[in-house]
């Protein structure tokens, strides 16, 4: 085969999202800490599905169209780090093909780099020896040879087996991985999707044996009351993506539809909203000069409902109304009834169910910061694998979006404390960050393979404590390892130590545990709180 067609295009993107997800448990295996929540293939996984749900829906057969619906389709879908650099790969590919009627070898690896390209600009700071690594050394090896190897078939097979070279080399690169005796999941990941593609163009795609592995986005049913009327009703909101015109001349255009106009460009992305009576005239003259990744109306002739997420032993959704626009709105992503009626307590508007075993996806903190009438939205991620996609919509949203950066929740709660209405929103973002330092934090939860680190020999099903990517103990007890944890972190200046039972342990035994430590450290306070979080049996927080 010399030249890939649309319609080969669109079996490869769905075989290799087969292939992905018929083996996202070995991906999430592939985990550097030997703890049950190694998520990088489910997050791949959840993250692709969603894109290839959209492109069947979409019903495109041609190229430029079949990039622009997975390049949003990722970008939408894309969960914890992993998938954000996925769909970053994919806008980069998606970029390269527009206008193509065919792609011969020489376009797949100018598409190819062009991902990487665009995947190495995303991450502030890229790590070598991670999926970043294998897609650049496998585009820089495909433009090598494209000139060369003119059938797309052989070309693929040959891109692979520089991938597979090039994940082989990644615990070289990394020392985390070479500790752990594994490879990185997100390239492991991603030379899934390519097999996946190449067995497509073998005329032997991939089919999809388990179909609960798509994607289920979270969605959150909204009620609508009169509100009185104004001078322009629909509250228009769309994301540009284009190379033909700034920022400024949308402006200029959009002037005339309305007011309350806003518009922001940056690197070929131009944020736009408009109070206007005609949103269709408005999104059809930006259509004139490229696509658009989001659209948002509003009618606002309409109250609109915030909604605040609360998992109670129902698991029903509580909506709360909110008929003003307020100063400042709150998200958090929590796992763990008792966690998120924690956050509530705070004054949390949203919580979204997530975290170390389900991470958020970028559509899932869009439907969050627009269910917020505020003016100022602070989103705490609580987990580092979370704080891309909630940046990823930041860029997305039109609203004043501030992402402090905490990995874990003890982190969002110090930094909630801290939290001053009369400040203004640089004040509290300050506060906010400065107190991320100022708690340490550890987890207690069980080994799932052997391995030897930090010196630790541990055995599958150990009770283990880690604490900043740390393995602190291990051992066959929940509370002699727990223990150990808080008598690693505690230090002359501590004042308080607060502990966070999981679903996995009952009330009887967390006071039982708190006893204990009262009575080794009689001089500090310490505090006990259900959190209901799985896979962890304790989070302490050390402050």
């Amino acid at each position: 085969m010399i030249n890939i067609k649309g319609t080969d295009l669109k079996k490869m993107f769905i075989s290799g999202a087969n292939n992905l997800q018929n083996h996202k448990e070995l991906v999430d295996k592939l985990n550097v800490f030997p703890v049950p929540d190694g998520d990088t293939g489910t997050n791949m996984s959840l993250t692709i599905s969603y894109a290839i749900k959209e492109l069947l829906k979409s019903e495109v057969d041609d190229i430029t169209n079949i990039g622009k619906v997975l390049s949003k389709g990722f970008l939408m879908g894309a969960r914890g780090n992993s998938g954000v650099i996925l769909s970053q790969i994919v806008r980069g590919f998606a970029k390269s093909i527009e206008g193509k009627e065919t792609l011969n070898t020489v376009d797949l690896a100018d598409a190819l780099k062009l991902g990487s390209d665009t995947a190495y600009k995303a991450v502030i700071k890229p790590i070598e020896g991670t999926i970043l690594t294998v897609v650049r050394e496998s585009a820089e090896y495909a433009q090598k040879i494209a000139k060369k190897e003119d059938d797309v078939v052989r070309f693929f097979e040959l891109v692979i087996g520089e991938a597979n070279q090039s994940l082989k080399r990644t615990p070289e690169l990394l020392k985390s991985l070479k500790e752990a005796g594994v490879v990185d999941s997100g390239g492991k990941g991603l030379i899934l999707i390519y097999e996946g593609m190449y067995n497509a163009l073998k005329n032997n795609p991939i089919e999809l044996k388990d179909s609960s592995l798509t994607a289920e986005p979270t969605t959150n049913q909204l009620s609508n009351v009169n509100s009185q009327d104004i001078e322009f009703g629909y509250c228009t909101e769309f994301i540009l993506e284009t190379d033909k015109v700034d920022d400024t001349h949308i402006r200029d255009i959009m002037l005339k539809y309305g007011d309350s106009l806003a518009v922001v460009g940056d690197d070929g992305i131009i944020k736009v909203h408009v109070h206007t009576n005609d949103p269709g005239l408005a999104i059809q003259e930006a259509l004139k000069f490229g696509q658009l990744l989001t659209i948002k109306i509003e009618n606002m002739r309409f109250q609109h409902e915030n909604t605040l997420l609360e998992k109670g032993s129902n698991n029903e959704e509580v909506a709360t109304l909110s008929e003003e626009e307020k100063e400042y709105g709150f998200i958090a992503t929590s796992m763990g009834e008792g966690l998120a009626e924690i956050f509530k307590g705070f004054g949390v508007d949203y919580v979204i169910e997530g975290g170390q075993t389900m991470n958020p996806s970028t559509e899932d903190f869009l439907k969050a910061i627009n269910s917020i009438n505020a003016r100022n939205i602070f989103i705490f991620p609580n987990n580092s694998n979370v704080i891309m996609a909630a940046n990823q919509a930041k860029d997305i949203s039109d609203k004043n979006i501030i992402v402090i950066p905490t990995k874990n929740t003890p982190q969002a709660f110090s930094a909630l404390v801290n939290f001053n209405s009369e400040d203004t929103v640089k004040e509290n973002e300050e506060v906010f960050n400065s107190s991320l330092e100022a708690v340490k934090c550890g987890q207690v939860t069980y080994a799932v393979r052997n391995t030897t680190m930090n010196g630790i020999d541990v055995k599958e099903d150990d009770i283990i404590a880690l604490s900043k990517g740390t393995l602190i103990s291990s051992g066959d007890s929940v509370n002699n390892v727990t223990c150990k944890l808080v008598e690693e972190l505690v230090d002359d200046e501590t004042s308080i130590v607060t502990l966070y039972y999981g679903d996995m342990i009952n009330e009887e035994d967390a006071n039982t545990l708190l006893s204990e430590i009262q009575a080794k450290f009689d001089d500090i306070d310490v505090e006990l709180y259900y959190g209901g979080q799985p896979v962890y049996h304790y989070l302490v927080s050390v402050e």
